[in-house]
């Protein structure tokens, strides 16, 4: 395999974008972790399917059926890229946290009649810690220890110290990659009586994986993460749960039979995909899945073994730049790095390397503040990741970016605006068609980010100096 050229074609691989030295660059998207472009496999059968869409199930339309077909199929194809077994149900959800927060809705009570308890670890994502914290049985967070070892003995003492009915667990972190032996959590959990999700959003676009195969009671992920940004993930585990937990939407769909007294619910997934539902997210999220099962075994972790490989190298030669782990013994990461610049304000390191190099990483906290405060980085870090369009000269492109910064500076001004760095008055167009009023609106767009406690914390306005990153390079944390 040539690990210059990506896995597999995504849209927009060529996208020119401008620079504000008045020039343009290919695009290069190293911000996959958050969202994605979707594969040209993907592209293809959404415009094959789109001419034949309409209600689904309860149509006698000669379209309704072939559109209720293809989501059912859509279906089938999701559950047996994740090794679903014969008697898992598959639900089609918006995306990993709608995921999450629905099978919180379904944790049984336990036989005495007090609500379900969770365990979870302080690593994860905001959406597989807060839907826990908020169900009825609340949930138990223990801090990851410096090693797999260690964490793996704390998971085990703390579930024989007290009752739990589930463990949420992340399959790869979205700040790091790395991640726990997922057999050997599956197999902690069940001996102590407990079920366990996987939070496979940062897993399944990168990895193999398989209920079947590990044994875990459910895995959950977004199409947008895989390569499908049409608005659909999946929840794919235990039917008995889902059968009998609380319906995550009240409506047309998924009931039996209603009256004005009294309703009769029916089984999942139906149960939980009341209204109608996302026909051409499902068969885009299905087409990614089939494109990523039919690549040769170990071909995507190859590629993305040597784009990490390099990046972590080349990155990590750079004065005062520093690596973001969890543990020291961890191995086999995802292609997620993230990193600091040692008095580098991460945000304005982002949007150096987007407006003078073409280059999108994301930066903040990544929606995993509790990890980040105890990895020491409060203010954020830059996250660079990679995917199966990703090729060796984007990552070049973003070493060489970073060496860039900190050995001469930058040759433009940035301000703050709205809580976000960006280009004092950015000459930069916009797309046409676009609707944006200069590009000055994506940092007020950013500022959501931050509400939604995504991103650094809010930044005051920086000094005159500060503003001028060539003659004070690198600029200190605001």
């Amino acid at each position: 395999m040539n690990h210059h050229t990506p896995c597999l074609p995504v849209v927009g691989a060529h996208t020119r974008v401008p620079l504000i030295n008045g020039g343009s660059t290919t695009y290069a998207n190293l911000d996959c972790a958050a969202s994605a472009p979707a594969l040209v496999a993907v592209q293809e059968r959404v415009n094959q399917v789109l001419p034949l869409y309409a209600s689904v199930h309860r149509g006698a339309g000669y379209l309704s059926q072939v559109s209720t077909a293809l989501y059912e199929a859509a279906r089938t194809s999701i559950g047996q890229h994740v090794g679903a077994r014969a008697d898992d149900v598959t639900i089609i959800t918006r995306h990993t946290t709608d995921s999450l927060n629905l099978l919180a809705g379904c944790i049984p009570t336990n036989p005495d009649g007090t609500p379900g308890k969770v365990l979870v670890l302080d690593i994860e994502h905001h959406a597989n810690l807060l839907p826990w914290q908020a169900a009825s049985g609340g949930a138990t967070v223990i801090t990851a220890a410096t090693t797999i070892r260690e964490t793996l003995t704390q998971l085990r003492a703390e579930l024989a110290r007290d009752n739990y009915t589930l463990v949420a667990a992340t399959g790869a972190s979205n700040v790091t990659g790395e991640a726990l032996p997922i057999t050997e959590l599956v197999d902690i959990a069940h001996a102590a009586g407990a079920r366990i999700v996987i939070d496979a959003a940062q897993l399944v676009p990168h990895r193999g994986f398989s209920l079947t195969t590990s044994g875990a009671d459910y895995v959950v992920f977004s199409g947008h993460k895989t390569y499908a940004p049409f608005g659909a993930g999946a929840l794919v585990g235990r039917r008995d749960w889902l059968d009998a937990g609380h319906p995550y939407l009240a409506g047309g769909g998924a009931v039996h039979n209603v009256t004005l007294t009294t309703i009769t619910w029916a089984p999942a997934p139906a149960r939980h995909e009341a209204g109608s539902p996302n026909v051409i997210g499902a068969v885009a999220l299905a087409a990614a899945c089939e494109a990523l099962g039919n690549l040769p075994a170990g071909e995507l972790e190859r590629h993305e073994n040597v784009l990490r490989t390099r990046l972590v190298e080349g990155l990590s030669a750079i004065e005062g730049v520093r690596i973001l782990r969890l543990w020291e013994d961890s191995c086999d990461p995802v292609g997620v790095v993230s990193f600091t610049v040692a008095q580098c304000d991460p945000g304005l390191v982002a949007a150096y390397l987007s407006a003078e190099h073409g280059i999108g990483v994301r930066d903040g906290r990544f929606c995993a503040h509790p990890l980040l405060t105890r990895l020491g980085v409060e203010n954020g870090a830059i996250r660079a990741s990679v995917g199966v369009g990703t090729t060796v000269d984007e990552v070049e492109r973003l070493i060489a970016a970073v060496t860039q910064w900190v050995e001469q500076g930058s040759d433009a001004t940035y301000d703050i605006i709205n809580g976000c760095w960006a280009v004092h008055n950015d000459p930069r167009p916009t797309p046409a068609g676009s609707g944006l009023d200069g590009l000055i609106a994506t940092a007020a767009a950013a500022v959501a980010d931050v509400a939604a406690g995504c991103g650094p914390t809010p930044r005051t306005r920086p000094t005159q100096t500060d503003t001028h990153p060539k003659e004070n390079s690198p600029v200190p944390v605001a």
